[in-house]
């Protein structure tokens, strides 16, 4: 049974929904502190759906996404006992990402919002690690726009073209990005 597939389809479907934008920006918000999916599976599938308003769409991805982030960093910073589910179920990862921050600095912050890395174990440990906010969102603004616009500038320059190419390889592709982010997973907790 095609599993990403069906994902796809479904999610086609939603983006035609009068309320699609309100259910991206509720995923866009609650996957920078909580969920577990990333929003691109959800923002590519809308921007095909709707190739004019990718654009808006990325935006539209990025506010809420950035104001999770905010969220997510509030939470690492005064309400540590609400997240330490989150934070002891990926210690190994959360023990990465601090010793990034001390290495890195704000520029893990940059690359964990354009990366496929989960972003919000980045937005809970820069509250925990009690990092400037102002830097935190300005790169949180930089690393999420990135990708969001990334993908907004593919669907409305290559939309046409490369949209049945992925509908025809969806189940490699996602099956690549749950193997790229256990990888991930995998890479961070060993180290």
């Amino acid at each position: 049974m095609p599993l990403f597939a069906s994902l796809y389809k479904q999610v086609i479907t939603w983006s035609k929904h009068q309320h699609a934008p309100k259910y991206l920006a509720t995923v866009s918000f609650v996957e920078s502190f909580a969920f577990p999916i990333p929003v691109a599976v959800m923002l590519l599938p809308m921007s095909f759906a709707q190739p004019k308003k990718a654009w808006a769409l990325a935006t539209l991805t990025l506010v809420f996404s950035v104001l999770g982030g905010m969220i997510g960093y509030a939470l690492g910073l005064w309400a540590y006992e609400l997240v330490e589910p989150i934070v002891t179920s990926h210690q190994s990862a959360f023990d990465k990402a601090k010793s990034w921050f001390t290495e890195y600095g704000v520029w893990v912050v940059i690359v964990a919002g354009f990366s496929p890395i989960p972003y919000k174990i980045f937005t809970i440990t820069s509250g925990l690690l009690q990092m400037a906010f102002l830097p935190f969102v300005i790169a949180s603004i930089i690393g999420r726009a990135s990708q969001f616009y990334l993908i907004a500038f593919l669907v409305a320059t290559f939309g046409e073209k490369i949209e049945p190419k992925i509908h025809q390889y969806i189940e490699w592709l996602g099956w690549f990005v749950v193997l790229l982010v256990g990888l991930i997973i995998a890479w961070l907790s060993l180290r």
